[in-house]
């Protein structure tokens, strides 16, 4: 890196808790194989403990399926043969897919024909019995049928998770659907001195009205409610990202992906944060996703300031003029380039070029920093990581922001090359220059 990183870094997304137990949760992003991800199995399953359930649980986390030697999940029979009887979920990366062991679905009450949720899939073979294989809700559900920590426990992973960040130069972090517990918890560090940092809180949209309600017991001018949370679709690898065009290798249920809300929800999400002077993080990552929360934002016309757009991995570019003309804050994790790589290439080769527009949305007069306020209008693009999605070194952003490809890759394996940044326009972009949820104190 030639450029220096300015001071007091802004981590605009991440997830402060689930971050904490990933510091200590047995990581796959390192597996190359199948083969190589269930040898992880064996390890962590013939260390593990019964939990508070009598049941020995093992989480692990960060698969790439996609990069794997192979390009699938194990079978239900490799997994439950690797586990011993061990109630296993593996996790994939991006936190919307997953692989659970048989006493694991059995533990969670899941299976084959029975719906998880409004959004959640358990994945069939053509026999109609489960492979193991989870998405959106029937993922939750089993990852999080394990027991929860008790309270202190709770502590002292987000007291890690804080620290973790601050060794890497941040001074800000802003969590994305925040646990109800969280402010509370944080505002007392913050009077104990023990924060070390400002933290900004976006719980779920359906209970911000209830969390905005409680927060003059434990809001400060280091720890606030800045918002409300929704997600609008899925992921790329797991190909329930929304897209405008068909996937090249689409699920036979959902050939553009998949929106996990209507619309309308999002016009009422919008007016809801608006009645409550806070803003909304809508998380979208196909370019289907990004066009439907910014028709929502052009019907309703909230405040400009009130929206910022989560991840907008790919982009149409109809698009790129909205962010600037409606107040509309684009909040991007370059660094999933880096993980997402071969997904892009073997899903969305037709949509290639509009990966991650960086260029064009600052061109357009995105303002690198700027967190878009109510006060004043403004709209900017901002950079985080999304961890634990992946890790949250701030190094890998700006080096995808700026080479548009893994370290070790030749410059031709680059993806949209011509939407590079400099390096002094990305560390920007991580840069706190306006920011409605501490500065309006």
């Amino acid at each position: 890196m030639s450029a220096a990183p300015p001071a007091n870094l802004v981590e605009a997304h991440a997830h402060v808790f689930a971050l904490g137990q990933s510091l200590e949760l047995t990581p796959l992003d390192r597996c190359a194989t199948v083969a190589e991800s269930l040898d992880a199995v064996r390890r962590a399953s013939a260390s593990s403990r019964p939990s508070s359930d009598g049941r020995a649980w093992v989480r692990l986390f960060g698969a790439r399926v996609e990069s794997w030697d192979q390009g699938r999940w194990p079978t239900l029979a490799e997994l439950d043969a690797a586990c011993a009887g061990a109630c296993v979920v593996i996790m994939s990366f991006d936190y919307h897919c997953a692989m659970a062991s048989s006493a694991a679905m059995a533990a969670a009450g899941v299976r084959a024909g029975v719906a998880v949720g409004t959004n959640g899939v358990v994945c069939t073979d053509a026999q109609g019995q489960a492979t193991g294989v989870l998405l959106e809700d029937a993922a939750y559900a089993v990852w999080k049928a394990a027991p929860e920590p008790v309270e202190s426990e709770r502590e002292r992973l987000v007291i890690l998770a804080l620290a973790h960040l601050r060794s890497l130069g941040f001074a800000e972090v802003h969590d994305l659907h925040s646990q109800a517990w969280l402010g509370p918890m944080l505002g007392r560090l913050d009077r104990e001195g023990r924060l070390g940092m400002r933290v900004a809180l976006y719980p779920n949209v359906a209970e911000v009205r209830a969390v905005a309600e409680h927060r003059q017991h434990w809001e400060s001018t280091r720890v606030r409610l800045a918002g409300g949370k929704v997600f609008s679709d899925g992921t790329l690898s797991s190909r329930t990202a929304l897209m405008i065009h068909r996937y090249a290798e689409p699920r036979p249920d959902m050939p553009r992906g998949h929106a996990m809300v209507a619309p309308v929800f999002i016009d009422e999400a919008l007016r809801t944060v608006e009645s409550l002077d806070l803003q909304l993080a809508v998380h979208a990552i196909g370019d289907g996703a990004v066009r439907m929360v910014l028709d929502s934002a052009q019907r309703v016309r909230p405040a400009r300031g009130t929206l910022r757009i989560e991840h907008l991995e790919v982009l149409d570019a109809a698009d790129v003029p909205r962010f600037v003309e409606l107040g509309v804050t684009a909040s991007v994790q370059p660094c999933h380039l880096l993980t997402d790589i071969e997904a892009l290439r073997r899903y969305v080769p037709h949509r290639i070029e509009r990966v991650l527009p960086l260029r064009s949305l600052l061109a357009s007069g995105l303002e690198p920093g700027v967190i878009g306020t109510r006060r004043d209008g403004r709209a900017g693009l901002v950079f985080g990581s999304d961890a634990p999605i992946v890790r949250a070194n701030p190094e890998d952003s700006i080096f995808a922001a700026v080479h548009r490809r893994r370290p070790g890759m030749p410059q031709d394996e680059a993806i949209a090359m011509k939407e590079a940044l400099d390096e002094a326009a990305a560390w920007r972009c991580f840069a706190r220059v306006c920011d409605e949820t501490t500065d309006r104190r």
